[in-house]
């Protein structure tokens, strides 16, 4: 998995990028010692943690280690089978768990819809690094587009929780879009489908969404931290590139994690791209390498501890779905 994932991230980024020396990005990947990856490994446990933190906040009966576990079981799922089965492995977790599934399925939607707020609003960390280390914005102007579906998103969000309403009028306008590419869809179920995943999430929005946003812009530190660290490894020293151009090249491409297998190729070749940048053509090599790991561990990590996880609950999974059909 490993290797094929640098192979999926080296042929991206020189479409993307261009040429690139590759013996230069060899001899930085052999910077790397044995222990380095399990620091690595370390961050991406404490990214994940705070990743599935909201779905403890969001979820009754559903706590930080749980949520882990299922946030790890649906994101491996996601990637390896057509939806609905990470919907599904879910859902199946939950009911060997005795939580309640509505409320389930309603914590999962605004996990979700929380991560896609701070996804898009990553620029605005961006802008704030701009403006206090002075450097220029050029062509960065255009993520507030990304800034205003962020706040698009919240707005429909907070409407949809404080009237039902509100909730109706906004699942069967969905329906009616949703009619025009499935023709057996029904627009008034699609509304009280809304208005039932309103009952569900209000009883604790309130609550649970200030801090699932907190999590959710924890998660993207120990993400950056990550990503510091795999350029740190390789050799790129804070000489050549401190940890503020990282942090504003990190934060601007992130919104574009939003494309097939979290941006790959795109968001490698806009962080390189903003790294050379900054540190000049001699940082290239190093930069490169550095996003291979860093890719390794961001996509292959998640993936990899989810198998982890289903290989110990695939016995659990498999009496949930037998209680289901019984």
């Amino acid at each position: 998995m490993a290797s094929l994932l640098a192979v999926l991230v080296g042929v991206a980024i020189i479409r993307l990028v261009g040429a690139v020396d590759w013996s230069a990005v060899g001899g930085a990947l052999g910077h790397l010692t044995w222990w380095q990856p399990v620091v690595l490994t370390a961050v991406l446990l404490v990214r994940q943690f705070f990743n599935a933190l909201p779905l403890a906040f969001y979820i009754p009966g559903v706590g930080p280690f749980r949520a882990m576990v299922n946030d790890l079981v649906g994101t491996m799922m996601a990637t390896v089978v057509p939806p609905p089965g990470d919907i599904a492995a879910r859902v199946a977790l939950f009911r060997t768990w005795g939580v309640p599934i509505p409320p389930a399925i309603a914590g999962v939607t605004l996990n979700t819809l929380t991560f896609y707020i701070v996804r898009f609003g990553a620029p605005l960390i961006g802008f704030v690094l701009l403006l206090t280390t002075g450097h220029e914005a050029g062509l960065r102007w255009l993520d507030l587009l990304s800034v205003a579906i962020a706040a698009a998103i919240l707005a429909g969000l907070l409407l949809v929780i404080r009237a039902e309403r509100t909730a109706r009028a906004v699942g069967d306008r969905s329906g009616r879009i949703m009619r025009r590419f499935r023709r057996d869809l029904d627009p008034a179920a699609w509304a009280d489908g809304c208005v039932r995943f309103r009952e569900d999430a209000a009883a604790r929005f309130s609550w649970g969404f200030p801090r699932s946003l907190a999590a959710t812009v924890g998660m993207l530190v120990a993400d950056l931290t990550l990503l510091l660290l795999c350029l740190r490894f390789v050799g790129l020293d804070t000489s050549e590139i401190s940890v503020a151009d990282v942090a504003i090249a990190y934060f601007f491409a992130y919104p574009l994690t939003v494309f097939f297998f979290s941006g790959l190729g795109i968001v490698d070749a806009l962080i390189i791209a903003a790294l050379v940048e900054a540190g000049g053509p001699e940082v290239e090599a190093a930069a490169v390498a550095g996003l291979i790991v860093w890719r390794v561990f961001f996509i292959g990590g998640p993936i990899a501890l989810g198998a982890i996880c289903l290989l110990f609950l695939r016995g659990t999974l498999r009496g949930s779905r037998e209680a289901a059909v019984d």
